[in-house]
């Protein structure tokens, strides 16, 4: 039988491409977000449609899947949903090994520099930071509640500097340092963090870790 795959706000540009590519390689996904309308419009009218706001879903609805991705997005003065979802979902998981929990993070906690210092601080320094900060800074903080976290099956995964849409490239892995691909430059293509996701489902080594993916 197909993996079974729900996929927590599947019609953000993250959420979306995970679904896109976990359907492509033949799982059996479903996307879970508060508009089947949406839904159908960005993934097709024969998308699976799971229809109920996230902080709403029961135990018993998320047991059918194997596999729960949460590509949860808000707006930066709500950043610290990101935290209470996480924690929504972790409750309801507690002693589990099954369903698996990816929770797709931001950059803001990897390391970087000389000195090993989070790349949060510098994005802190810029300019605009004020107006939308408070998204990495609680991804962060989501990452830090998740690393405390010994008995469910979770994974975190974060993009380079750069996460835009775009088609799948070859990709980089790391686990806590800021990566660059060739052109020196931090990126990470919708579709790249799609396809290193669904490969990290096929074959698992991240378990209870975060690992980063950038464009090579």
């Amino acid at each position: 039988m197909a993996i079974k795959i729900g996929v927590i706000g599947a019609t953000g540009m993250a959420g979306s491409a995970v679904y896109q590519e976990a359907f492509d390689q033949g799982f059996d996904v479903t996307a879970i977000v508060r508009s089947t309308v949406k839904a159908h419009k960005t993934l097709g009218q024969d998308a699976k449609v799971l229809e109920k706001d996230a902080f709403a879903l029961t135990k018993e609805e998320l047991l059918q899947f194997d596999v729960i991705i949460n590509a949860f997005a808000t707006a930066p003065a709500l950043a610290y949903r990101h935290i209470d979802l996480a924690a929504y979902l972790i409750g309801l998981f507690r002693e589990t090994t099954v369903p698996r929990l990816i929770f797709i993070l931001g950059a803001g906690s990897l390391m970087t520099g000389e000195d090993n210092h989070l790349l949060l601080e510098d994005l802190k320094k810029l300019p605009d930071a004020a107006s939308w900060v408070s998204i990495p800074d609680n991804q962060k903080k989501e990452l830090d509640f998740l690393r405390n976290i010994d008995n469910v099956n979770w994974t975190g995964v974060s993009p380079g500097i750069t996460f835009q849409a775009g088609e799948a490239t070859q990709y980089k892995l790391g686990t806590d340092y800021l990566l660059f691909g060739e052109d020196n430059e931090s990126v990470t293509n919708s579709g790249t963090m799609a396809k290193a996701i669904v490969s990290e489902i096929i074959k698992p080594s991240s378990e209870k870790k975060r690992f980063t993916v950038v464009n090579a």
